[in-house]
């Protein structure tokens, strides 16, 4: 399974220096996700990357920077046709709160965010939508498809088996990784956990 990070939607002083340990320990896809931000502010922060680390960073607005810095792709917001989005750019993902919307969506992206699967550690109060049957959410993932389909919200290494059960591809963690004390050792923690469940 695949282990997806979230950025923190405010600014985080420790998030650069964080980042840069997190992709060389082993991260593949970092989803910058930061819906304060005017495009300056996004440009600058993909501007203080390495380019070799832009080429793992998906972006979730201003989607115009995306051939400007070389990222790997783009998060589509639910509504259709979001703005500053070019329509050719390869990687697509997009987040999905029910069942209807993940059996659409399954051939017409590469990723799909299937949020929330548990209760959200970083938007208190946020469960999973009733509409997300486990059963039928277990059907769904065993369709064919070409979406990647990855669980988030609420995941921490004791959810882990459960994601591995209802067939998702990987995880995505953002509060499991912000509001530790040590986001690198809880992103560490997180890869092992992986790994020996797929033992």
């Amino acid at each position: 399974m695949k282990l997806i990070v979230i950025s923190p939607e405010a600014v985080d002083a420790r998030e650069h220096a964080v980042l840069a340990r997190l992709f060389a320990t082993g991260l593949d896809d970092y989803h910058l996700r930061k819906p304060a931000w005017d495009r300056n502010a996004c440009a600058a922060y993909l501007r203080a990357l390495p380019p070799e680390f832009r080429a793992r960073v998906i972006l979730h607005s201003h989607g115009d920077l995306a051939v400007e810095f070389a990222v790997r792709g783009l998060h589509e917001r639910d509504e259709p046709k979001s703005e500053n989005r070019p329509p050719h750019h390869d990687f697509r993902s997009r987040a999905v709160h029910d069942l209807p919307t993940l059996r659409a969506s399954l051939d017409h992206y590469e990723r799909l965010l299937v949020s929330p699967v548990f209760r959200s550690f970083s938007k208190p109060g946020r469960v999973p939508d009733a509409r997300l049957e486990p059963a039928e959410l277990k059907a769904a993932l065993a369709l064919p498809r070409r979406a990647e389909v990855i669980a988030l919200g609420g995941i921490d290494a004791s959810r882990l088996p459960a994601c591995r059960d209802f067939g998702f591809d990987g995880v995505a963690v953002l509060g499991a990784i912000w509001q530790a004390a040590d986001p690198v050792r809880a992103f560490n923690e997180l890869q092992h956990a992986l790994h020996s469940h797929a033992a």
